[in-house]
């Protein structure tokens, strides 16, 4: 189903309207007119007639078949990791996971609150960590998701499928429309952001570094681990997992759950995401309000990448959290949502 119904009432587009002046307003709330690049085109038209032939990248499907047989082999070295390795590779799984929940996505895609230089820095090493593209290519490729979400000039379009949405579209070649129009995308902050520019020009060292040599050598080098399992469990499983709970915003957020927001649009909430990629499974508030740092009403609750950013503010290195206020939020339910809508 497409992300908008081209027969949208008068009412819908009088909510996506107010959520405009809400970008736009601003003083108050912090908000940038650029803010409106993570806001849907209702402009952008598909190409009528034939779709482009999907291009496979072969050496993608050999190393993501690599990737998984490994992780699927460590399982079974599982009972034999001690239990700081275990605890370990939970950390940094928890680590590389706000590299892209607080860093990729929720600061550099949709500016929604402000980091110090620190806490840049620290985002953007974890980042590295999660090996999911840099930071800037990221961050493009999810600001034309929004832009242009369930349409060809989608990246990881869910209505190509749940294959295509979760791990598909790293395995051919892009939609001509999605380099198209994110060539056209205003990226400036991106450029203009030093810590951006330093990862993507050191990307490779720094992914091998942060990645798979950290967290293999820690547990050898501390605790006496074999090098065996600190390679399979704390760096090439905790790296796959942090992959498909990722790509699971994308896929199952976009297909399963209710959409007490905006039911016009795909994306929903679904608790096993929300679980699995620690706060961002709220997708269809998320979708509905790209700007706000929580990606849902509820602040805290269930939303680990939340309580990293309000603990961020509380030391002082995270500032100007931008909110959706309780009334733009209960006008919308009330407008659009499916029904399903609970308080808390």
């Amino acid at each position: 189903m497409p992300l908008f119904d081209n027969h949208q009432t008068a009412a819908t587009m009088t909510e996506a309207e107010a959520l405009e002046k809400e970008h736009k307003s601003s003083n108050v709330n912090g908000f940038t007119e650029a803010s409106t690049e993570d806001m849907f085109d209702h402009t952008y038209k598909e190409k009528e007639g034939h779709k482009p032939p999907m291009v496979i990248v072969w050496r993608n499907v050999f190393l993501m078949t690599l990737l998984h047989i490994g992780a699927v082999y460590s399982l079974f070295l599982i009972p034999t990791a001690s239990h700081l390795t275990l605890l370990w590779s939970a950390l940094c799984f928890l680590i590389s996971a706000l590299g892209i929940t607080a860093g990729a996505h929720r600061l550099w895609s949709h500016r929604s609150y402000k980091a110090t230089l620190p806490l840049r820095i620290f985002l953007g090493a974890a980042n590295s960590m999660a090996f999911q593209n840099d930071i800037f290519e990221w961050a493009r490729d999810h600001r034309v998701h929004h832009k242009y979400s369930e349409t060809d000039a989608d990246p990881h379009n869910a209505r190509r499928g749940f294959f295509f949405a979760h791990i598909g579209w790293l395995l051919v070649r892009k939609h001509p429309d999605v380099i198209e129009k994110g060539r056209k995308l205003e990226i400036s902050d991106l450029k203009a952001d030093k810590v951006v520019m330093f990862q993507r020009k050191y990307y490779k060292p720094s992914v091998l570094l942060m990645c798979f040599f950290i967290p293999m050598f820690v547990p050898w080098y501390l605790w006496g681990e074999s090098l065996w399992v600190a390679y399979f469990i704390p760096a090439l499983l905790r790296y796959t997992l942090v992959l498909n709970a990722a790509w699971l915003v994308n896929s199952a957020a976009h297909m399963w759950g209710n959409r007490p927001y905006d039911k016009n649009i795909n994306p929903r909430e679904n608790k096993f995401v929300t679980f699995s990629a620690i706060g961002e499974g709220f997708h269809n508030y998320h979708h509905t309000f790209p700007f706000d740092y929580a990606t849902s009403e509820f602040g805290c609750k269930l939303n680990i990448t939340t309580c990293f950013i309000d603990a961020m503010c509380f030391l002082g290195l995270a500032t100007d959290c931008k909110r959706g206020s309780r009334e733009l939020v209960q006008a919308r339910v009330q407008r659009t949502g499916d029904g399903s809508h609970r308080c808390g």
